[in-house]
């Protein structure tokens, strides 16, 4: 059945509660009240309901408790204490079709939680989230709608009591997961196995050379919301998660082109090829030599601190990300990672890059706080124009800068001060 107004999906293949937000002791108790009027009426689920613990002391205690168990009888399955489903970190059966998923998660972009562009995913309280789970369906009110009872009688859930932040027996620490490291860890030998596709030894970036960057390609030009989940998409990808040259196959993803329109693809200005994956691109560049840039549109980065969103673009060749503004801590993370985080003066001049324009990045050497920086664009038709950047580095950060990254600025630090 769908909802033909809004072509939502109205019934619910999986009803998901817990992971980092709205996983409190409240939280899961208030859920478990809503099961338990469920198990009263000799009801369970309708739907999947997957049941993520905030942390083992959650986990731990709920169980204590008796709330796990509770949503366990009402068909809960019980994941691990971790993100999860949240940012696609589960065994999703393939959702070809249109369909519909219901969470208390706090994030619900596209494909954020499985990496299929045909799931809708709607976000509610934990205790909405379970009514929704026993009814099967997103239409559900449970102020106003009713359930039938295993009898077949009807009969109407009540509003959950209010739980109390703190159970009355206090937390329950739960199992212990923490490994101290050694005092001296230099001597310490990590062996990964060169064929891994899951673990990748990094290395660190190298140090900024000294030098403008002149005639860089746009590697790609950005459209509308373009979050961390766009630029580096979780879902399937997560198994990658520690090998990164893997795992940033799947950059730009889900950012959209703003010259095609497409997401995920643009065009090879170098070899002259077009709808190419982004990734795909960028590893050209590389491969020849090329540093790249990529122009993103307004609060560039929104959304979870999700590191890989700036390690992919600085291992393939990004030099600099230059947008209309920045989301506070991808702008960071950029920084980190030794690219230069850049806005333009005018925001409008955002409308004046085109696909196949050179971009030259002056005066670095200059490059100080508050001080703007020279963007000198050529287009293809050989006109040019020089537009004017902002940016927030501190003197500190940009120390991260020229020493390839925050990573190496530290060791840098840290090895003056053991002389």
């Amino acid at each position: 059945m769908r909802d033909e107004r809004n072509a939502f999906c109205d019934r619910v293949s999986v009803a998901l509660i817990g992971s980092c937000t709205n996983s409190s002791y409240q939280d899961m108790s208030r859920a478990a009240d809503v099961a338990t009027q469920a198990l009263a009426h000799g009801i369970k689920a309708a739907s999947a309901l997957l049941v993520t613990p905030g942390s083992e002391q959650i986990r731990a205690t709920v169980e204590r408790d008796g709330k796990m168990q509770t949503l366990q009888k009402i068909g809960g399955v019980v994941l691990a204490n971790a993100c999860g489903p949240c940012i696609g970190q589960w065994c999703r059966e393939s959702a070809d079709a249109p369909n519909t998923i219901v969470t208390s998660y706090n994030r619900n972009f596209p494909r954020r939680n499985d990496g299929q562009s045909s799931t809708m995913n709607f976000i509610a309280s934990p205790e909405i989230v379970t009514a929704l789970a026993l009814a099967g369906r997103l239409s559900f009110n449970p102020l106003t709608d009713t359930l039938t009872g295993a009898d077949g009688v009807p009969f109407r859930l009540e509003a959950p009591w209010t739980a109390p932040d703190v159970p009355a027996n206090r937390f329950v620490r739960g199992q212990s997961t923490y490994i101290a490291p050694p005092a001296n860890g230099a001597d310490v030998a990590l062996q990964i196995n060169p064929a891994s596709e899951r673990l990748q030894i990094m290395q660190p970036w190298p140090a900024w050379d000294g030098n403008d960057f002149i005639d860089l390609p746009v590697l790609l030009k950005t459209k509308g919301k373009t979050t961390t989940d766009h630029i580096s998409p979780a879902g399937s990808w997560l198994r990658y998660r520690g090998h990164l040259d893997k795992f940033s196959d799947n950059m730009f993803l889900g950012a959209i082109n703003a010259f095609t329109g497409e997401s995920g693809r643009g065009k090879n200005v170098v070899a002259g090829q077009s709808a190419q994956p982004i990734a795909q691109t960028a590893r050209d560049y590389r491969a020849r030599g090329l540093r790249w840039v990529v122009v993103g549109d307004a609060n560039y980065g929104e959304g979870s601190s999700r590191e890989h969103a700036a390690l992919s673009p600085r291992l393939l060749g990004g030099a600099a990300i230059i947008a209309r503004s920045f989301a506070r801590i991808h702008e960071s993370n950029l920084k980190k990672q030794g690219l230069l985080a850049l806005t333009f003066q005018d925001p409008a001049d955002y409308e004046r890059i085109r696909e196949d324009d050179r971009i030259s990045l002056l005066g670095l050497a200059q490059l100080a706080p508050g001080r703007l920086v020279e963007c000198l664009v050529r287009h293809v038709d050989g006109s040019s124009e020089t537009l004017w950047l902002r940016h927030s580095f501190s003197a500190s950060q940009l120390q991260w800068f020229r020493a390839g990254s925050y990573l190496n600025a530290l060791n840098v630090a840290v090895g003056s001060e053991s002389r």
